[in-house]
């Protein structure tokens, strides 16, 4: 009956109808269907519409142009070399914004916390890590590969950059661990202390939304070291990291608060200083870390980074 209508409509009316009720809908937009699929939906509505006497829609014809954007790959491989001649491989995207998200590469301050780590292996050999805001991982994955953590916790909250981040941890050689919910056991009844698998570190790809995460749930973490890179950009995250903060300096029961590092790439000086006044503002202490000078893994100008260690 469709097709029958379309092959006897006068117009584009009944197109641009079905457009907006399928691909323009509000729902689809949100959570749309694979570009493979929009893209044969479109083309087919596109024959219908040239099959008639119908005028063109421009609607239609912009809706196909969008997806076949979209269909571009802005996928690349990237290799970065540590300082132990181990290297880290990355699925990265090549737009600075995909699906929504700034999560899909790899940021400067992210690079600069990894070459920091690298020169601070003790921090972090036999310890749990939990690292805020992972993106696809470079920070973490180098840390798993040379500074011997017991376990490490990856966390996002976007689902495609934990999917993401789950695939590049795997090509890594890294096995993250099936399906793991809040709250995580870190240390089971009778393992804590052991360092026999800090040459494989445990590691779980968990998420995180910083605002609705409990306390109760973060109990099991028991995390020794929280870092976290290039999170302070937005002035509206701010509260919701510094209430994170706070999260887990309440929810350690007996034992000794996390160790806690944020690198920042200063790009808005203005963000950069509300978010030492909110850390002021609510007891927060913290102390800055100079970043080094130069980093290996950065071969043009290099940013304003700084790292702040937190006492929470």
């Amino acid at each position: 009956e469709l097709e029958q209508s379309l092959r006897t409509a006068p117009d584009s009316t009944l197109l641009a109808d079905i457009l907006h009720k399928t691909i323009l809908h509000p729902l689809c937009v949100k959570y749309p269907p694979s570009a493979k699929y929009r893209r044969r939906f479109l083309t087919e509505l596109i024959k219908k519409l040239e099959s008639t006497a119908a005028e063109p829609l421009d609607e239609l014809y912009e809706a196909l142009a969008d997806v076949l954007k979209e269909e571009e790959s802005t996928q690349c491989y990237k290799n970065y070399i540590l300082p132990t001649g181990a290297c880290v491989s990355l699925s990265e995207s090549t737009a600075l914004i995909s699906g929504g998200t700034t999560g899909l590469l790899t940021w400067e301050a992210a690079l600069h916390l990894a070459q920091w780590a690298l020169h601070n292996p003790s921090l972090f050999r036999d310890r749990t890590i939990l690292e805020l805001g992972s993106g696809i991982g470079f920070t973490g994955i180098a840390i798993c590969k040379t500074c011997q953590p017991r376990t490490f916790i990856f966390s996002d909250c976007h689902p495609r950059v934990l999917r993401q981040l789950g695939e590049n941890i795997q090509l890594n050689g890294l096995i993250p661990e099936p399906d793991v919910p809040w709250s995580i056991q870190t240390e089971p009844q009778g393992q804590e202390g052991q360092g026999e698998s800090c040459q494989n570190p445990r590691v779980i790809v968990a998420e995180l939304d910083w605002g609705s995460v409990t306390e109760e749930q973060l109990l099991g973490v028991r995390a020794d070291v929280v870092i976290a890179a290039d999170v302070v950009y937005d002035p509206e995250i701010i509260l919701a990291l510094i209430g994170m903060l706070q999260k887990l300096s309440t929810c350690r029961a007996d034992r000794k608060a996390p160790e806690v590092f944020i690198a920042s790439t200063i790009r808005n000086p203005d963000t950069y200083q509300l978010f030492q006044a909110e850390l002021d503002k609510v007891g927060i202490r913290w102390q800055m870390i100079p970043a080094h000078s130069s980093c290996n893994f950065l071969y043009d100008v290099q940013p304003d980074v700084t790292i702040l260690q937190l006492f929470i």
